[in-house]
C-alpha cells in the first residue's frame, strides 16, 4: 500500500486543476469543442502522436496551439466519441510546471448507412504542464495508441 503524506493546500489544489484539464480535454473532444480543446495548450504547445506506442517515430508532430486545429476537427467524422479516462498520475509538480501520464480509452463510433462501426483505442498520454496566470495548460502532450480494436455493432 502507498503511504499518503499530508501536501499543502495549494498543492492539492494545482493536483486538482491538473486532473480537471486533463478531464476538460476527453471533455472538449467529445463535444467537438475544438477551440475549446485547443484552449488548453500553451501557444507554443509541442503535440505528438505515436500511432503505434512501440515505434520511436512519432507519426505526427506538431509545434503550436494553431496546428492543433486539424487534429481535434479530424473528430468530426464520427458520429460519437466517448473518451473514458482511466488512471492519471502527476509524475513532477512544483508551484508552475508538472509532469504526469493518463489513461483513455477512446471509443468512435462510426455510421454508414445502417452500418455501424466502433473503434476502440487504449491510449496514454505523457505530458507537460505549466502554470500560466493561475491557469494550469498542456505545454507539451505525448499520445500513444497501445492498441484499437474495431468490431461492427449491432
Amino acid at each position: 500500500m502507498s503511504k499518503h503524506i499530508a501536501i499543502a493546500p495549494s498543492e492539492a489544489a494545482d493536483r486538482l486543476a491538473i486532473r480537471e484539464l486533463v478531464e476538460a480535454y476527453a471533455h472538449c473532444a467529445d463535444r467537438r469543442d475544438a477551440e475549446g480543446q485547443m484552449s488548453l495548450f500553451t501557444a507554443d504547445t509541442h503535440f505528438v502522436v505515436y500511432m503505434n506506442a512501440k515505434d520511436p517515430v512519432p507519426s505526427q508532430e506538431l509545434h503550436s496551439r494553431e496546428a492543433l486545429a486539424p487534429v481535434f476537427a479530424d473528430l468530426n467524422k464520427y458520429a460519437a466519441t466517448m473518451h473514458f479516462l482511466g488512471q492519471s498520475t502527476i509524475l513532477s509538480l512544483t508551484a508552475d510546471h508538472g509532469t504526469g501520464e493518463a489513461y483513455c480509452l477512446a471509443h468512435h463510433l462510426t455510421v454508414e448507412g445502417e452500418k455501424r462501426q466502433l473503434m476502440i483505442a487504449a491510449l496514454h498520454y505523457y505530458d507537460k504542464y505549466v502554470k500560466i496566470n493561475g491557469a494550469w495548460l498542456f505545454a507539451e502532450r505525448l499520445l500513444y495508441v497501445d492498441w484499437v480494436e474495431e468490431r461492427p455493432l449491432s
